[in-house]
């Protein structure tokens, strides 16, 4: 918001020397910018969220997979105790009915007794059948519900791997696509599922420029070579400044119009020297409130493109 009233300052500054149709246009294309920025600092933040609450999910569920497995094994036991039981029981039920058989002649009274004990030892043995009953049917659908979260976790573990994997293989060929600039104040590095490529200002610009020097462009180009053919990533450029206040009243007036302006210029050499759509762009300024080493302010003076992977296939599977 701030780098939208900025803009609209220092279009009224410029109002009465630029002409109307000029000025409309320009009007019209900071708006258009201020939307896709806002829509993709959106879309950054809501699949950082995402990725995050992915793994809070995954490591949950592990968690609960490991009781459930341990909640199994006392059941098993508590099977096999029951089973043993059963067996002892259906023991005693052939001796009394032995017994029975011999006693059958011996009176009234004894056989009443014994059809009693008899009938007490079928209920107690109708009561374990039942037990183990339930207790193999409360099993099998443990195992069912284990081997379905296996299933789950192992569809997510391998979706989490290849994310992983492919962010790796680009890292990598980001990393060979600018070898040759690593010295001259350009680094690449992978962080949160995120690639970094960070590039100092002395290679990009000259002093209070917003124009990108030839060193720097073949960076740009090189870097814009590799990214062309990876539809589905989105591409955040970001500008940074250090601290020191632009001289004069001339645009650019602030650090804040400096680092929009030098993101868009970026952008600007990247999406004229390849196939990158510019729909997956999107610039960014940060001014000086974002350093790297507070006690280097030629650290702080960078462009920061910041490779997003789309995780749209993650983030279905969760919801499914």
């Amino acid at each position: 918001m701030k780098l939208v009233c900025a803009f609209l300052i220092f279009s009224t500054l410029l109002i009465s020397c630029v002409p109307i149709k000029k000025y409309e246009e320009l009007q019209a294309k900071e708006q258009q910018c201020s939307d896709e920025l806002a829509k993709y600092k959106n879309n950054a933040l809501d699949y950082e969220a995402s990725f995050k609450d992915v793994k809070t999910k995954y490591a949950k569920a592990e968690v609960e997979l490991k009781e459930l497995i341990e909640d199994t094994t006392v059941m098993h036991r508590d099977y096999k105790v029951l089973i043993a039981k059963y067996d002892k029981l259906a023991e005693i039920n052939e001796v009394l009915e032995n017994n029975y058989d011999k006693l059958r002649l011996s009176g009234a009274r004894d056989v009443a007794a014994l059809n009693a004990d008899l009938e007490a030892r079928r209920i107690e043995l109708q009561k374990q059948e039942d037990a183990l009953l339930k207790t193999s049917q409360d099993l099998q659908m443990k195992q069912q519900h284990i081997e379905e979260q296996q299933e789950e976790l192992a569809q997510l573990n391998a979706l989490i791997e290849q994310q992983e994997a492919a962010t790796r293989l680009l890292k990598e060929k980001v990393a060979r696509a600018l070898k040759n600039f690593e010295n001259q104040g350009l680094s690449v590095e992978e962080r949160n599922g995120k690639i970094y490529v960070s590039l100092e200002a002395e290679l990009l610009f000259g002093s209070g420029s917003t124009t990108v020097e030839n060193a720097g462009k073949s960076a740009l180009i090189e870097l814009a070579k590799v990214l062309e053919q990876e539809k589905e990533l989105e591409i955040i450029v970001e500008g940074h400044t250090d601290t020191d206040k632009m001289a004069g009243s001339k645009h650019p007036k602030n650090n804040w119009e400096l680092s929009v302006l030098r993101a868009t210029s970026v952008i600007g050499i990247m999406t004229s020297n390849s196939e990158i759509g510019p729909q997956q762009l999107m610039a960014a300024g940060r001014s000086e409130f974002h350093p790297v080493d507070p006690s280097d302010k030629s650290k702080n003076r960078r462009i920061e493109i910041i490779i997003s992977p789309n995780l749209d296939e993650l983030f279905n599977l969760i919801s499914e």
